[in-house]
């Protein structure tokens, strides 16, 4: 099984509104990421949000997804990591950590990912954008442990970068994945860029 965990529980201060309900395409942002993963070939998909998020949950009601709260979503982004990673069903051997802010992540990148992975059983394994590393990651279960050690506002960038034989890395040449969403001038440059 190969898990997919949604980190949506981020208090968006510097956008000034909850990023994960704004409008993409119709749909409040959130959705969109969730229904990209579960269009991926990923067993089950997991969203970390704030503790009892009721707009969120209700913006991904309906979809086969399933919600896990994090009461300490306020310490920042390693304790969404850590919900997320604790929430798992035991039977899950790889799982893929995405992000509640990048919409330019497609079901065929994760699928990348999951096919490399199967391939080839790494601890690691991330896309390069155009040149510069991003999201979403997978890791193996036998990093899950290494990945709840991490702590503060933080993901897992320092795991990542602890050994790079451990990561191996899928190319691929659009740099769009890279936009996260956290201003309201990268929402306004995200827009233009879904327009195109």
């Amino acid at each position: 099984m190969i898990a997919g965990i949604i980190l949506a529980a981020g208090s968006s201060s510097r956008m000034g509104q909850p990023k994960q309900l704004l409008d993409w395409g119709g749909r409040p942002l959130v959705r969109v990421i969730a229904a990209t993963a579960l269009a991926a070939a990923l067993d089950e998909v997991i969203v970390v949000t704030a503790d009892a998020d009721a707009a969120v949950a209700a913006a991904l009601a309906d979809l086969p997804i399933r919600i896990v709260p994090n009461p300490r979503a306020a310490e920042g982004q390693s304790t969404s990591l850590c919900a997320g990673i604790a929430a798992l069903s035991a039977g899950v051997e790889a799982a893929l950590i995405l992000l509640g802010d990048q919409p330019f992540v497609t079901a065929a990148i994760i699928n990348a990912l999951i096919d490399a992975w199967r391939d080839r059983r790494v601890p690691v394994v991330a896309p390069v954008f155009a040149g510069v590393r991003g999201n979403p990651v997978l890791f193996d279960r036998a990093m899950f442990g290494e990945l709840l050690t991490i702590e503060g506002d933080q993901g897992a960038r320092g795991v990542i970068a602890r050994d790079p034989t451990r990561v191996h890395l899928i190319h691929f040449d659009d740099e769009r994945p890279l936009l996260d969403i956290d201003t309201p001038e990268a929402y306004t440059r995200a827009r233009r860029l879904l327009d195109v």
